[in-house]
């Protein structure tokens, strides 16, 4: 099996002695390159907390995440750094546009901070904004744009650097159903065109039936697979 991530045991707890809260308890994962997850669960489950551990925006307490074979937190905080930029994206709720910047300066932002050519990255980030549908709006600053036309922006700049792995954390969470309808089709046609891992946390039902395998999660624990 062609495993892109693979979590052992992996646990986070904050505080301790009577203030100690156990937000993850040993969970187990495969995740095999080029599929779609979604992550389910009440409130409070550990979903968004898992989400940030595969995308090592956090270390764990216990338990290890390796990305193609590799336990990624025997890296140090600044190699740790260097390979999340280069292969995972990210996509929250909101989307955290730089407002003073036009939606192509913001998706060109990753490859420049990369110091990638000036020319190449415009060049990628005009192509993902047609891919996401906003070759007419390149121009535009985040406040000229829709909340769906901003989150767009903000699944192209996560792809700028062409990532293995895509994690959205309730990506439509503040649209409108409609809008929310076309950022799933899109962000599905997207990881079939790119042959992107993407996993998604979400409570909308629609979405995590369209995904692959939904993984459900109940106080910290993975509860079934489906």
């Amino acid at each position: 099996m062609n495993n892109l991530l693979e979590v052992r045991g992996l646990g986070k707890t904050y505080g301790s002695g009577s203030n100690r809260l156990d937000v993850l308890c040993g969970i187990d994962l495969d995740l095999q390159a080029g599929t779609t997850t979604a992550l389910i669960g009440a409130s409070g489950a550990g979903k968004s907390t898992l989400l940030h551990l595969l995308g090592a925006l956090d270390r764990p307490t216990s338990g290890t995440v390796c990305f193609r074979g590799e336990n990624i937190f025997n890296k140090n905080d600044r190699q740790l750094a260097a390979f999340r930029n280069r292969s995972i994206g990210f996509v929250f709720q909101f989307h955290h546009l730089l407002p003073e910047f036009t939606a192509l300066e913001n998706v060109m932002m990753p490859a420049l901070i990369a110091r990638i050519p000036r020319l190449k990255a415009r060049e990628t980030a005009e192509a993902l904004l047609e891919d996401v549908g906003l070759g007419q709006r390149m121009t535009h600053r985040p406040g000229e744009l829709s909340g769906g036309e901003q989150q767009r922006v903000a699944i192209a700049r996560a792809l700028a650097l062409e990532p293995e792995l895509l994690l959205a954390d309730e990506p439509t969470g503040n649209l409108d159903m409609k809008t929310s309808d076309g950022i799933h089709a899109m962000l599905t046609e997207l990881q079939t065109k790119k042959g992107l891992t993407l996993v998604i946390v979400t409570h909308n039902e629609r979405l995590a039936a369209a995904m692959g395998t939904t993984i459900h999660l109940l106080d910290g624990r993975v509860e079934k697979t489906t």
